[in-house]
């Protein structure tokens, strides 16, 4: 248990590969908690006994919650041991996992640490789509846009690069097209046939506050009244949704979404479009 009045406690986080799966359940359950951060210990690629043995150490000097995914059975014993002799909770986060497909599939998993990184089909094709999604990033090289899987189309800050990054993350080949005042839209966007376009927009309100944001940092304050004032930004927005409304592009508002979720709205339409197109 956490200190009495404290606002944080120790997570630890005990891997044998990268860690990401780790990662991505335990912020999600501790996100619940509002009222309390965790203080992540990451430890990634424990595969020997003198690996787990520093472990095993920062586990003692730091007190917490133990998240692991080992698939060593000699490693996850000794884990589990220290943790139950230091009275702390632990949880084999692949265990539960694994028995269940066991149960169904029969016989036992071949426990391969860091398989789900190996060299196969999936992982050259997610980086073939962030090889494409980096060099059509900002409206470049649009004379292949018919290549892509994903074209997202939005005024200045709307997340489309990092939504773009996100989607090449998961295999889908992603381009994104700034729509600028005065500046015409590539040629061949409004007659792409391949590509899903999806347009994201957000209110105006917020694409002011990031913009502002942003020329604070760049520390550019010359020529911008039009880039933050209201009015001009509530235009663009009306012009971006006309003419997503002209070609039947979706749209969606990011105002109140992670790149997460704005991902996998992307996704749910692409997998839509694909089951009517039967593929």
């Amino acid at each position: 248990m956490p200190h009495r009045g404290a606002n944080y406690f120790h997570l630890h986080l005990v891997s044998d590969a990268t860690g990401e799966t780790l990662i991505t359940v335990a912020r999600a359950a501790a996100v619940q908690y509002a009222n309390v951060s965790p203080v992540e210990h990451m430890h990634p690629l424990v595969r020997t006994h003198k690996q787990l043995d520093r472990v095993l150490t920062d586990i003692e000097n730091a007190p917490g919650i133990v998240l692991y995914t080992l698939l060593d059975k000699d490693l996850a014993s000794r884990l589990e041991e220290k943790c139950s002799a230091l009275g702390l909770p632990y949880l084999s986060i692949l265990g539960p996992v694994l028995n269940l497909f066991q149960s169904y599939l029969g016989g036992e998993s071949k426990r391969r640490v860091g398989a789900q990184h190996t060299l196969n089909v999936e992982y050259f094709k997610r980086i073939d789509a962030l090889n494409y999604t980096m060099l059509h990033d900002d409206g470049q090289h649009t004379e292949d846009l018919e290549q892509a899987d994903i074209v997202l189309v939005g005024v200045s800050r709307t997340s489309k690069t990092p939504t773009s990054i996100y989607l090449a993350n998961r295999g889908v080949k992603t381009a994104n097209v700034p729509l600028v005042p005065g500046v015409p839209v590539p040629d061949n966007l409004e007659s792409l046939t391949s590509p899903l376009v999806v347009g994201l927009t957000a209110s105006p309100e917020r694409i002011v506050q990031i913009r502002q944001n942003r020329l604070l940092g760049l520390k550019a304050e010359q020529d911008a009244d039009q880039y933050v004032d209201r009015q001009a930004v509530a235009a663009e927005i009306a012009a971006a949704r006309k003419l997503c409304g002209k070609h039947n592009w979706p749209i969606i508002d990011v105002t109140r979404r992670s790149i997460e979720e704005t991902a996998a709205e992307v996704m749910a339409l692409l997998a839509e479009r694909r089951r009517q197109a039967g593929v």
